[in-house]
C-alpha cells in the first residue's frame, strides 16, 4: 500500500534505535515486499540530524519526488532510514528555507522545541536539560557558571560512553586507538565557549562591513551545546549504520540477492551509510553505489589512517562525495568543534578545515586515485565505475543563513540525477 506522505512507491521505512536494533515488523515488511515486488534498484536515504519521523518523512518524499520521471523504464524501490538523532530548532529543514537561523551571534536561551528534541534524543536526562535551560536563560556572570554549564553538557551527551559504543565516534585512528576527543571536552568551557562565539560573530556580521560587537562566552554557550549533541549524534550514526543498516542490507542480500542497493545519506546520515559498509556481512556484493551529501564527518576517513580506510572496496560502484563551499556548518563550525584533541590548527583566524575538515565541505582526501569533478561535468557522465569521486555540488547547494550555511541545501533535482548517475539506474 503506498505511504500518503510518500511521492513514490514502493516505499518502505527502516525504524533503529540509538543502539542499531531495527524494528523487526518494518525490516520484515521490507525483505518480503522487495521479494515480491520485482524492484531491481533499491534506494536507501539516511537523515542526518532531525528531531522527528515526520520531518525525515519530508524530507525523502521531497527528494524522491523527480526520480520515476528522470528513470520512468527502472524498477525502483525505496526506503527511509529513520534514527534518533535531532535538530536545533534555528536550523533550516532540508527544502524548508524559512526555518533558517536567524542572525545574531548571541544564541537564543533554550527554546520549548529545542528542549523536547533534547529530551527525546537523550532519555532520562530531564533534571540535566532543565538546568542547562536555566544556565543558557540568566548566563551568570561567575566562570563557575560556565564550568558547571560544561560539566552538565558532558554529562548530557555522554562524552565516554559504555561498551563498545565509544569506537563509533572515532573518524581516524593513532596507533590502532581511536582519536577524535574534541578540544571542546578537554578544554575550560569558557575557552571553548569564546571560540565558538568568536566564529559566530565572524558568520553573522553583515558583508562588508566588518563589524561585530565583541562577543562574551555565553555568547556561545548554545554553540558548545549543539556541537556536543553533534558529536553524540556522529556516534550514534556509526553505531546505526554498523550494527543496524549494514547487517540488514546483508539479509536483503541473502533474500534478494538480484536486488541492487544504493546508499545515500545526508550530513551525519552520510557517516551511518558509510559505516554500514563495514557491517556488510563478508562476500555481500549487493552495494552498487554511495552518495554523500554534504558529509558530515571527516574528510579523511577513508585514508589509509581513517576508520573506514578501504571500505569503498566493498561498493560494487562508485563512492560520490558531493561538497559545497556554502555549507557553513562544515567550512567553519565542523573543524572547530571536531578538531583532534591537542591539535593547534582548526583555530578562527588558522587553518580551517586543513587538518579536520569535512567530507562535505572539501570532499574525500588523502585516498589516491580519488576523481574530481563539477556537478555539470558528473551529470553529463560517465562517473567511474569505482572508487572515490568528489562533486563539487555549489551550483545547487548553495542556499541557507548562519550558521549552518547550505548544509541542508540538498533538495534538488540535480542531486537526484546524480544518485541514479552514480548507481547506473536507467
Amino acid at each position: 500500500m503506498a505511504d500518503p506522505a510518500m511521492s513514490v512507491t514502493p516505499y518502505w521505512e527502516l525504524v533503529f534505535d540509538a543502539d542499531g536494533d531495527v524494528d523487526g515488523g518494518r525490516r520484515d515488511r521490507l525483505l518480503t515486499g522487495v521479494r515480491r515486488s520485482g524492484v531491481r534498484d533499491l534506494i536507501v536515504f539516511s537523515h542526518g540530524w532531525n528531531s522527528d519521523r515526520s520531518g525525515a518523512t519530508r524530507l525523502y518524499s521531497r527528494f524522491f519526488a523527480p526520480i520515476p520521471a528522470l528513470a520512468p523504464a527502472a524498477r525502483i524501490g525505496y526506503v527511509g532510514a529513520v534514527w534518533p538523532s535531532m535538530r536545533f530548532s534555528d536550523e533550516p529543514i532540508p527544502d524548508f528555507p524559512h526555518s533558517a537561523a536567524a542572525a545574531g551571534s548571541a544564541r537564543p536561551a533554550l527554546d520549548g522545541e529545542t528542549r523536547h528534541a533534547l529530551l527525546e534524543t537523550f532519555p532520562g536526562r530531564a533534571t540535566v536539560i532543565d538546568r542547562i535551560a536555566r544556565l543558557l536563560e540568566q548566563r551568570p556572570p561567575e566562570e563557575a557558571g560556565l564550568e558547571e554549564f560544561g560539566r552538565l553538557v558532558r554529562l548530557l551527551v555522554d562524552v565516554v560512553p559504555p561498551g563498545p559504543q565509544a569506537l563509533f565516534g572515532a573518524d581516524t585512528l593513532a596507533e590502532g586507538v581511536p582519536q577524535d576527543d574534541p578540544e571542546m571536552f578537554a578544554c575550560p568551557t569558557a575557552v571553548a565557549c569564546e571560540r565558538f562565539a568568536r566564529a559566530l560573530s565572524g558568520l553573522d556580521r553583515a558583508p562588508g562591513t566588518g563589524e561585530f560587537a565583541l562577543p562574551g562566552p555565553w555568547d556561545g554557550a548554545h554553540e558548545l551545546l549543539r556541537q556536543a549533541t553533534y558529536y553524540a549524534m556522529k556516534r550514534r550514526a556509526g553505531t546505526v549504520g554498523e550494527r543496524g543498516l549494514g547487517p540488514l542490507v546483508g539479509r536483503l542480500a541473502a533474500v534478494a540477492p538480484a536486488v541492487r542497493v544504493h546508499l545515500v545519506g545526508h550530513s551525519f546520515g552520510g557517516r551511518l551509510v558509510s559505516f554500514a559498509l563495514r557491517g556488510l556481512p563478508d562476500g555481500v556484493r549487493t552495494v552498487k553505489s554511495v552518495t554523500l551529501l554534504q558529509g558530515a564527518f571527516s574528510h579523511y576517513a577513508f585514508a589509509p589512517r581513517g576508520v573506514l580506510h578501504g571500505q569503498q572496496k566493498r561498493i560494487d560502484g562508485p563512492l560520490v562525495c558531493c561538497y559545497s563551499r556554502f555549507d557553513r556548518a562544515l567550512s567553519t563550525m565542523y573543524p572547530l568543534a571536531s578538531r583532534m584533541a591537542g591539535d593547534a590548527r582548526g583555530l578562527v583566524g588558522e587553518t580551517l578545515g586543513a587538518e579536520w575538515g569535512a567530507l562535505g565541505h572539501d570532499g574525500v582526501q588523502a585516498v589516491p586515485g580519488t576523481r574530481a569533478c563539477g556537478l555539470a561535468e558528473a551529470l553529463a557522465g560517465p562517473l567511474p565505475r569505482s572508487g572515490c569521486v568528489n562533486v563539487d555540488a555549489a551550483a545547487v547547494v548553495r542556499r541557507g543563513g548562519a550558521p549552518a550555511g547550505a548544509h541542508s541545501d540538498i533538495v534538488h533535482p540535480e542531486l537526484a540525477r546524480l544518485v541514479l548517475a552514480a548507481g547506473r539506474i536507467r
